[in-house]
């Protein structure tokens, strides 16, 4: 069963969200809270699986609760779900650590999936999100940065980009899960990214995955 944890400033969001994934059998709803500080202190007493979380709301923004969620409980896979996808809310929350990064324009079903992928490590970022921060990369950068991974490396990251787990690309390409994580954080240092979500924009983006 997965834990979930709601936190949005507006209640009918919130009562939305959870009167759906309660109808799941695979998903459960353990707390609400209505702003960052309450939704940070929720993740802490109640250790969900996953924290659906809003950006902008009182006393504490979703871009803060975000980090110290991540900061405490690394494990805690957050999950953004906003109406907001400008440069000043985006790049800071994936940075803290978020994910998944979804609009609310998204279906139910959707979020019930992004929520199943997020603790078998399959991220979600919204398309636009996606052309935002590739957009970025490609600004900054002349040469692409994987023609400076091995042949393994490459392959790696191909599979992240196709949303597959450790274990998942460790029976792939029959190898170990330390050694996939090897590669993984060596990827992640020669491409200056922070995360798998921006590992599997980055192949999306750049053409590695079709």
């Amino acid at each position: 069963m997965i834990q979930v944890l709601l936190v949005d400033d507006h209640e009918m969001v919130r009562m939305g969200l959870s009167a759906y994934l309660s109808t799941l059998p695979d998903i459960k709803v353990i707390g609400q809270a209505s702003n960052g500080r309450e939704g940070v202190n929720a993740a802490l007493e109640l250790q969900p699986d996953v924290v659906l979380m809003d950006l902008v709301m009182d006393e504490m923004d979703g871009i803060a609760a975000t980090a110290e969620i991540i900061k405490e409980r690394p494990s805690c896979k957050v999950i953004v779900l906003t109406s907001f996808i400008d440069d000043e809310k985006v790049y800071p929350v994936i940075e803290a650590g978020a994910f998944s990064y979804l609009l609310k324009t998204s279906s139910a079903i959707e979020i019930a999936e992004a929520i199943r992928g997020a603790v078998e490590g399959k991220s979600v970022v919204e398309a636009q999100v996606t052309n935002k921060m590739m957009n970025r990369m490609r600004g900054n950068k002349e040469k692409p940065l994987h023609d400076s991974l091995t042949p393994r490396e490459r392959e790696v990251l191909e599979l992240v980009g196709e949303g597959k787990s450790n274990q998942e690309i460790a029976e792939t390409l029959f190898i170990g899960i330390k050694t996939v994580k090897t590669h993984v954080s060596h990827i992640l240092q020669k491409l200056e990214l922070e995360d798998r979500t921006q590992m599997a924009v980055y192949a999306h983006r750049s053409g590695l995955v079709k």
